[in-house]
């Protein structure tokens, strides 16, 4: 049994903006700008801080505006609480590449925080919504102001919502619709692997995302796709065998999906990508179904 992935989302969304021509589309749409050189965009996405284990979807410098955004698939109200940590992080890191004196007499100046999570849960939501960190503080003490506030606007991407914006930036209607189909035949019972590849071939022929599903196509499928479930291939198995069985039935779990993917045309090497095995198991898989179903190529 295949399952969904259930971050394939965050990941699909980091894909298909990690173009700067993507990413400042999707900048100009949502802060109402004109910019048109892609190169005025500058990357400062964390990737995985080794001390504090935080990474972000997406950061970038742009006119002195610092932009964070992420993609939440689940409705998530401590966004602020995450985002405050971003831009200590992102300002710690910006001041350090400036060579900015924290301990001089002259006040530092920093770019202007803007902090959107693109949201498209299953949970019905506005098409926007301001989230703030202060509704996480304690209400303890009324009488007490906050020294500190940071906000994020959750900004709704499900097909249906924010249609000024979809107008706007091709990229993000384009991803709306091609999750959305996925989700279409998800609930219609479908087999993964064909509804993933029915998708596919219907947004490549529709010109949804047709250049970047064309173009990374296997990737996609590895995005959509998780491990196949371990423990229904070691259930019967003693413990002292756990170890062993657990990876005889990973190894089949991957063959079978292997066979689905002959079936349906895809080369070797995109499939050794997809199964995560090594170019020459899959070669060595691909001739015992030839000979099995007679083909002859």
């Amino acid at each position: 049994m295949v399952k969904v992935n259930k971050k394939y989302k965050d990941r699909l969304f980091r894909m298909v903006f990690n173009r700067k021509e993507e990413l400042l589309s999707l900048y100009n749409a949502v802060s109402h700008s004109e910019y048109t050189n892609p190169e005025d965009l500058e990357i400062h996405t964390l990737d995985d801080v080794i001390y504090m284990k935080m990474k972000n979807d997406l950061a970038f410098l742009i006119d002195d505006v610092l932009n964070l955004w992420e993609h939440q698939s689940t409705w998530n109200p401590n966004m602020p609480v995450r985002g405050a940590f971003y831009i200590v992080e992102e300002y710690r890191k910006y001041i350090e590449q400036k060579g900015l004196n924290l301990y001089g007499s002259r006040l530092i100046t920093l770019p202007i925080p803007q902090f959107y999570v693109f949201y498209n849960g299953l949970k019905e939501e506005p098409d926007n919504v301001e989230l703030k960190l202060s509704n996480a503080f304690s209400t303890l003490h009324p009488e007490l102001e906050p020294c500190m506030e940071f906000k994020a606007v959750m900004v709704n991407i499900n097909r249906g919502h924010n249609k000024s914006l979809m107008e706007q930036c091709s990229a993000l209607r384009e991803y709306a619709e091609f999750v959305a189909r996925i989700r279409e035949w998800m609930k219609a019972g479908a087999d993964l692997l064909e509804a993933i590849g029915e998708v596919i071939d219907s947004c490549i022929r529709d010109g949804i995302l047709a250049e970047f599903l064309s173009s990374h196509r296997a990737e996609v499928f590895e995005v959509l796709l998780t491990e196949y479930d371990e423990q229904r291939h070691i259930a019967s198995e003693k413990e002292a065998s756990r170890e062993e069985g657990m990876q005889a039935g990973i190894r089949k779990g991957h063959r079978e999906a292997a066979i689905n993917l002959f079936e349906r045309g895809l080369c070797i090497k995109d499939i050794a990508v997809i199964c995560k095995e090594t170019y020459c198991l899959i070669a060595e898989w691909y001739e015992e179904w030839k000979i099995s179903k007679g083909v002859s190529r």
